[in-house]
């Protein structure tokens, strides 16, 4: 079986989550507000044209995920694609964080951003694929992918760090130079970060993957019920952060009044988040990933009621109530990536096909579905209720936007706890399945050797 993989290692791979989370942020937190309020398209237009361009997702992820799997090149199946992600990125990065006001409009910020997600996609979908394949083992695939959180995390950390720099240097204005920063964030580190990664961290050899049509992948959809288990945990996922992560700034500012301490509770969040990743990575070699990743979800939900009791200008109990809702962001994606990799194991021992790219494609998917039904369906109901950001709000109104933050995140983390209760793929199975997988290629490595021997043979006796 693999060793355990180097520090210098895991560095290296994790490194791109950096601008990975320097873009996620912004799209999740700053940029939606700031074309519905700084560039005018308003809330119902912006929510829509988010959701649309998520939906679009449905179509890329798997065509790329399954395109990853099937076309190699060298380098491996995935550094090539990752590579490729870096020019789509830095355009798409260029025209959504540093807009000219005259051209902005719903079909701009739709193109860009279906273009953005495209580049998105390859660079998400080959990083994660690329770290399940770099060990078979149980709890170092946690590791991997808890490596990656954390760098996610501390990209996001930066990124957020960078508004309270802006706002001290007093531009003109605050809010376009605000989403510049974090631009020019991804397009300083993305190329360093994937150079680094793809020139330090080898590929496992993996089989090619032959043609996968839409059928395959709908009949995967119906009948591997582990994999059915962690997308629908991934779109309750991708809801639940969606939700609390476009009302936050709007929660901060207008319901809890934090005023310039907004950002700085904000950063609170991710920063508690780095925490939590190796808690529950070592809970999970514990107890098993499932029953971490459920373990998450119910102290969230318990946690996150304390925003029915925070008094607005209350900054010491909103700091603490962000600093234990911080599991969310850490805790529950890398052990849902972790499992999807055992997933992946899993398939490959019955199908005899290793279709990384394509699973956490659609677990991509899942997750992007999940986000882009809440910032739509969010926004939407913001309108219906008359909801003012930075305007004067009633009370009746300020209730109306506490239930649409707290009660659906509660609901969907019990959905997530409930879905993973009694996973079936646990450490003893993943053991198995990777044993599997071993004897077969050390067979098929027999195998050719055998077929090269006899080659020369016959060329001798020739």
């Amino acid at each position: 079986m693999s060793k355990k993989i180097k520090k210098s290692t895991l560095l290296a791979y994790a490194s791109p989550g950096i601008p990975t989370a320097a873009m996620g942020v912004p799209i999740a937190i700053y940029i939606p507000p700031f074309y519905a309020q700084e560039m005018g398209l308003g809330l119902a237009v912006v929510g829509l044209i988010f959701m649309l361009a998520r939906f679009w997702d449905m179509i890329t992820d798997p065509m790329l995920g399954t395109m990853s799997d099937r076309f190699p090149t060298r380098w491996g199946r995935r550094r090539h694609w990752l590579v490729l992600s870096v020019p789509i990125m830095l355009v798409a990065t260029l025209q959504l964080f540093m807009p000219n006001p005259e051209q902005v409009s719903a079909f701009y910020l739709a193109a860009w951003l279906f273009f953005l997600y495209i580049g998105w996609t390859l660079l998400t979908i080959s990083h994660t694929a690329w770290g399940a394949e770099l060990s078979p083992l149980y709890n170092e695939r946690t590791r991997v992918q808890g490596a990656r959180e954390i760098a996610l995390i501390v990209g996001a950390i930066v990124c957020l760090a960078l508004p309270s720099v802006i706002e001290q240097m007093g531009p003109e204005n605050v809010a376009m130079a605000r989403v510049a920063s974090m631009g020019w964030m991804v397009m300083i580190l993305l190329p360093i970060t994937v150079f680094w990664a793809v020139s330090k961290v080898g590929e496992k050899k993996a089989v090619v993957v032959t043609a996968t049509s839409w059928k395959d992948i709908f009949t995967l959809l119906k009948t591997n019920a582990p994999l059915q288990r962690v997308l629908l945990c991934g779109i309750a996922l991708g809801m639940s952060q969606g939700i609390t992560g476009a009302l936050f700034l709007f929660l901060a500012a207008d319901v809890l009044q934090l005023g310039s301490w907004a950002s700085i509770v904000l950063l609170l969040f991710f920063v508690s988040a780095i925490f939590y990743v190796p808690i529950f990575s070592q809970l999970s070699h514990k107890v098993g990933k499932h029953l971490s990743l459920g373990t998450s979800v119910i102290i969230y939900a318990l946690a996150i009621n304390a925003f029915w009791f925070i008094p607005a200008g209350a900054v010491l109990a909103s700091a603490i109530a962000v600093l234990c809702l911080g599991m969310n962001m850490g805790a529950p994606p890398f052990l849902l990536r972790a499992m999807v990799g055992d997933v992946v194991d899993d398939d490959t021992v019955t199908t005899g096909k290793q279709q990384t790219g394509l699973f956490f494609a659609l677990y991509n998917m899942t997750e992007k579905i999940g986000g882009a039904l809440s910032i739509g369906i969010t926004y939407l109901a913001l309108d219906m209720l008359g909801f003012v950001p930075g305007g004067v709000n009633d009370e009746a109104t300020l209730a109306g936007f506490k239930l649409l933050y707290i009660v659906p995140p509660i609901f969907l983390s019990l959905l997530i706890a409930f879905i993973s209760h009694g996973f079936p793929i646990d450490k003893t199975r993943q053991e198995r399945n990777g044993k599997t997988l071993l004897a077969r290629q050390s067979s098929q490595l027999e195998v050719t050797k055998k077929e090269g021997l006899a080659e020369n043979l016959t060329a001798e006796v020739s």
